[in-house]
């Protein structure tokens, strides 16, 4: 079957988030170097990791969505999810733990916060920044949820990127308001501590959106299946050929958000010859291509009735 080449929606929101963690970077660098505060230095470093894992997964979309060929007859629709395992990875070392360095640092060596006013103007524009890139992504997650609760819509997902901007923004978030609560308290009380222990708060913030990222990133790396709607409408489609007796055992398991792999078992009539097998099979493969563009491969093993018990004498 061809590829489906449909565009995920969530590529939006990547690209907001891209734009978005640059500008926000560069303004949280230069006001940590101006003020020497270690909670605006975390944030710096939170969005910098923050845009390279948002160029990862425009990478991961470019690479997933190339032809199959001789090595990979199924495609590199995974490359998408190792790529989205890897941003985990990464807002993991990178992202936490150089905020805990950066805290534990500043609490052993503290040092009084300088222009306390460019902290506060850098941090409310990077808030601004954050909030329009988090509200791009919640709307295009809303409408992929459905009817569905968020957590739910989040372990049900097939396209890792649709939540971890969301995941990423909405802890972007809190680390602002975390490191302005810090800049403040430090620079209120003279103790500089206070600064450090918000880079630590920041880092446990970061650790815990990786876990969650990775997670789900890991079902989908390992496979998961497709929705039970998409499975029900293959085996409803392929009842109503002529000649099928019966359909049983339907795997089905994504390679992207949108390439779906499936195969079954189909029980045809006694009477019917091999080529008319062939064009019932054939029909099928027609009919799924027209109403799931996403499934890439179907794959059909043809199933003898079996043979009925002779009663016992």
């Amino acid at each position: 079957m061809p590829k489906g080449r449909r565009e995920p929606e969530s590529r939006k929101a990547v690209y907001a988030a891209l734009l978005g963690n640059i500008l926000v970077a560069l303004t949280k660098f230069v006001a940590a170097f101006l003020s020497g505060s270690s909670s605006m230095m975390s944030e710096g470093l939170h969005s910098l990791v923050d845009t390279g894992n948002q160029a990862l997964l425009l990478y991961g979309y470019r690479r997933s969505r190339r032809q199959p060929d001789a090595a990979h007859p199924l495609g590199y629709g995974r490359e998408l999810y190792f790529w989205s395992f890897m941003v985990a990875v990464l807002l993991f070392t990178l992202g936490a733990g150089a905020s805990a360095y950066e805290g534990i640092s500043h609490i052993r060596h503290s040092r009084p916060i300088q222009f306390v006013t460019v902290n506060y103007v850098v941090l409310a524009l990077s808030f601004l920044f954050e909030a329009s890139s988090w509200w791009v992504a919640l709307g295009i997650f809303r409408r992929s949820k459905g009817t569905r609760s968020y957590w739910r819509a989040v372990r049900e997902s097939k396209d890792p990127p649709a939540f971890m901007v969301l995941f990423e923004d909405s802890a972007a978030l809190i680390g602002i308001a975390i490191a302005a609560t810090g800049i403040f308290l430090a620079d209120r009380t003279g103790i500089g501590a206070f600064d450090g222990v918000a880079s630590l708060m920041i880092a446990a913030v970061l650790a815990i959106a990786a876990i969650l990222v990775a997670r789900e990133s890991k079902d989908l790396l390992i496979g998961e299946r497709a929705s039970d709607r998409v499975a029900q409408s293959i085996a409803d489609l392929a009842r109503s050929e002529p000649g099928v007796e019966r359909a049983s055992r339907i795997l089905t398991i994504h390679l992207a958000p949108e390439q779906i792999v499936a195969a079954l078992d189909l029980e045809f009539a006694d009477e019917l010859k091999t080529p008319q097998i062939e064009r019932s099979v054939q029909a099928l493969e027609q009919q799924v291509r027209e109403k799931h563009p996403e499934v890439v491969a179907l794959f059909v093993k043809p199933k003898a009735t079996p043979a009925p018990v002779p009663p016992e004498p």
